[in-house]
């Protein structure tokens, strides 16, 4: 490809000047004819032999015609129409030169143009032949003159000196043309790659996996990636829109970045579906009007960056918390069942004991718990089908906890919904919202399983409802925060972990709703087509 087209662009330049030169001369014939039907010749044209000028001027605008149309087609080749041109006016120019006052008449210089054109349309020795065919016709002529007439007289010095300058001509001609074509070389190869270039700028854009919209000053979309497209749930044909058409929060962002920049120059948005977008601006260099380049990003997967470098840390704090914690309460829970057994079962220290000893199996428990969260595996999502995964999760559910099939119970769409997710990490968060809902609820069902697609963003969904009371509004603000509880036994962990395993799959989990008929928990999935962020 790259060496193709500059090739076929050095095709098309070359036709195009031979029709330049066709209709030089197609001009040249006319004058000629014009002059000679107006009855205007100036002296010395035709004054030796007016019907030979006649007949050679006609047939040198009838040539020039008729070359109009293989030009146009191509056909034939393109050096054998070039020979052929310049050997027709060779043989015209000649004539009429012969009608009128042979070389003092002055149409050598116009056998001195067309070598000149031949050598620019087709450099190399064929450009050395033209000269030598426009020089032996001119010898030629001056020669014939020798031989058959009187009037004018020969000048073979005068014709010397035209072949020279034929020659002459041809060569500068050549150098002329080589330099041209290696500079049109070099401007096609540099176009060329200009339009590669462009073409990786914008696959790597649309590649991106941040999102990237560009507005022109009345915010109308100019460009737009795939990554924005999937992030604002943006039809197809986004270009040309204006911005509020398809993103309305994006005006706000806009107005709420020019108040605060220089100082900030991202700000916060709610997105589609409920997701939560962060909006990246800054200002474009393009003279008088105003360009904005817009980078979305999703916030779960920036969440999911941060807790990487949040894990590796928890990951060292655990550790100490393991070695300076576990012993010491190991040992403390070992010399409180030695004490139990040494005491008698109706005495009041047995009940202090007892309470030491629970107190240190929830205390382990929280280790237990925050060790399990530094050393999880990394997250593998993959392509899940939500309601086969859910019922399965629903069947496990009933049997370990003994429930009937009506407390249980699970909804899905007429559709399968297939999402992107850890199957193993997705029984672990619904373990967490369930247990939490069995604690709570209080009829029948006890637990609804609600599979479905977010009708706005596209996004996959698992709810998990419950009867229970509902969440105490003071509560809602904390309800992911670790250690946070309302449970006297609990140790407040469970939504925090539920919460860091979906944005470790690039989900989000929600509090939908609460009230007092029960509480819904909202797990909106990646959909399978999305690309998965590196870690």
């Amino acid at each position: 490809m790259t060496g193709t087209a500059p090739a076929a662009l050095r095709a098309e330049t070359n036709w195009r000047a031979l029709n330049y030169f066709n209709g030089y001369r197609l001009l040249v014939a006319l004058l000629f004819v014009a002059l000679y039907w107006i009855g205007q010749l100036p002296e010395p044209l035709g004054v030796y032999d007016p019907r030979l000028f006649a007949l050679a001027a006609h047939g040198y605008l009838a040539a020039a015609l008729g070359a109009v149309v293989p030009s146009r087609l191509k056909i034939p080749r393109y050096k054998l129409q070039v020979a052929g041109l310049v050997l027709m006016d060779v043989i015209a120019i000649t004539m009429l030169m012969y009608a009128s006052d042979g070389l003092s008449s002055g149409f050598g210089m116009l056998l001195v143009i067309v070598v000149a054109g031949g050598a620019l349309l087709a450099p190399g020795k064929i450009g050395i032949l033209f000269a030598a065919i426009a020089a032996i016709a001119v010898l030629g002529h001056e020669g014939y003159l020798h031989l058959n007439r009187f009037y004018p007289k020969p000048n073979f010095t005068h014709a010397g000196f035209l072949g020279i300058t034929f020659f002459v001509t041809a060569f500068v001609s050549n150098t002329l043309a080589s330099r041209v074509r290696a500079s049109e070389a070099l401007a096609a190869q540099r176009g060329l790659d200009l339009q590669n270039l462009a073409r990786l700028n914008e696959y790597i854009v649309q590649q991106l996996q941040s999102g990237i919209l560009v507005l022109d000053g009345k915010q109308r979309i100019t460009l737009i990636n795939e990554a924005a497209r999937a992030l604002l749930a943006a039809p197809v044909r986004s270009v040309g829109l204006l911005a509020r058409e398809i993103a309305p929060f994006l005006t706000q962002s806009i107005q709420e970045w020019r108040a605060l920049s220089p100082n900030r120059s991202a700000v916060s948005a709610p997105g589609p579906g409920g997701t939560e977008l962060q909006v990246s601006i800054m200002r474009l260099p393009s003279g008088s009007d105003e360009k904005l380049l817009i980078f979305l990003e999703d916030a779960a997967v920036l969440r999911q960056r941060a807790q990487q470098m949040k894990l590796a840390s928890l990951g060292r704090l655990t550790a100490s918390i393991a070695h300076e914690v576990r012993n010491p309460l190991g040992a403390i829970s070992h010399a409180s069942q030695l004490l139990a057994e040494s005491l008698s079962a109706e005495g009041k220290e047995r009940r202090l004991t007892s309470i030491i000893e629970e107190n240190s199996r929830r205390v382990n428990g929280m280790i237990e718990n925050v060790l399990g969260l530094s050393r999880r595996a990394h997250a593998q999502p993959q392509s899940i089908l939500l309601n086969d995964q859910v019922a399965r999760f629903a069947e496990e559910l009933r049997g370990r906890n003994k429930l009937e099939a009506q407390a249980v119970v699970v909804q899905t769409d007429s559709g399968e919904s297939a999402a992107r997710m850890d199957p193993d990490q997705l029984f672990q968060i619904l373990w967490n919202l369930c247990e939490n809902g069995l604690r709570y609820s209080r009829r029948l069902p006890l637990l609804v399983l609600k599979c479905g697609v977010s009708p706005d963003s596209r996004r996959p969904f698992v709810e998990v409802i419950d009867s229970g009371p509902g969440v105490a509004s003071e509560s809602r603000e904390q309800l992911f925060e670790p250690f946070f509880t309302t449970e006297p036994r609990g140790t407040g962990l469970g939504l925090y972990i539920a919460r860091e395993l979906c944005e470790a799959n690039q989900a989000a989990l929600q509090l939908a709703w609460t009230g007092n008929t029960g509480t819904c928990f909202r797990i909106l999935f990646m959909p399978p087509e999305r690309r998965d962020i590196a870690a």
